[in-house]
């Protein structure tokens, strides 16, 4: 299957050429890259979030194989989905799919299975794309777009990558797609969203499932962020650092109801 692009011209340019000066000006161009075993980075339209998600991207070396978890905004299809083979068309062109990689995590789930719904008309994993292929134009995937909601269902996935990674043995760097806060004031969307960044800096996947639920944090990718950091500390991960943060409010200069967005990297 040939997935078409569902928010280009919206959420970010479809013209190739702009969208390459775009990224690129979003991108920091003396940051230092490292090797990461996984990150966070924003999914809102790009004049609001790619500052954020351009930041995090540039301190990274971006492999040739990324695994990339997304939340599920729209209902459709199964509530653990992946699409193990076939290509997403880009503007900057198309991203094939690993479908070796893609059946070794099916493989060791309970949980994850193939579809394609689930994919067709969600944004937040198609806008990483752009800046993953801003930095590695050969790189493959594996789309995983995920609705679970309790422990247990991260657990399984978590550890599924954790070990098909193990398995697949070449490195393959996992990012989780997520906005933090949503429509609060900038001081209400700063307060939460400090107490859910520091759950992630301290490798604490429960621990940021139990404080997003606590104090009603309207962070929609949790459940891939939560999936990401399990598959990270099974892999060795010691550490995260977060590379930036802002809110719409920084673009906007709205402070009323702001969208908080983080750049997080783990290794």
């Amino acid at each position: 299957m040939i997935r078409k692009p569902s928010v280009a011209h919206q959420f970010y340019p479809g013209d190739k050429n702009k969208l390459a000066r775009e990224i690129e000006s979003y991108t920091t161009k003396e940051a230092k890259k490292e090797d990461v075993l996984g990150l966070v980075a924003p999914h809102a339209g790009y004049m609001y979030s790619g500052m954020v998600a351009g930041s995090v991207y540039s301190v990274v070396n971006i492999p040739d194989n990324v695994v990339v978890l997304s939340p599920n905004h729209t209902g459709l299809g199964s509530r653990a989905a992946v699409m193990s083979e076939g290509a997403w068309q880009m503007p900057t062109g198309d991203v094939g799919i690993n479908p070796s990689l893609s059946r070794l995590i099916m493989e060791q789930s309970k949980y994850l299975e193939e579809d394609e719904q689930a994919h067709l008309r969600e944004h937040s994993l198609e806008v990483q794309l752009p800046f993953l292929q801003y930095f590695n134009p050969d790189f493959q995937m594996v789309p995983i777009c995920l609705a679970g909601r309790d422990m247990k269902f991260c657990q399984d996935i978590g550890l599924a990558v954790a070990r098909a990674l193990k398995e697949f043995g070449q490195p393959v760097l996992i990012v989780a797609s997520s906005d933090m806060t949503h429509y609060e004031s900038q001081r209400v969307a700063k307060r939460k969203d400090e107490m859910a960044i520091e759950k992630i800096l301290s490798l604490d996947p429960p621990g940021l499932l139990e404080i997003v639920r606590k104090e009603s944090i309207s962070m929609c990718g949790v459940i891939p962020t939560t999936v990401m950091l399990i598959a990270c500390k099974e892999l060795g991960a010691k550490e995260a650092r977060l590379v930036k943060y802002a809110t719409s409010g920084d673009v906007s200069g709205d402070y009323d109801q702001v969208v908080g967005y983080a750049g997080i990297t783990v290794k």
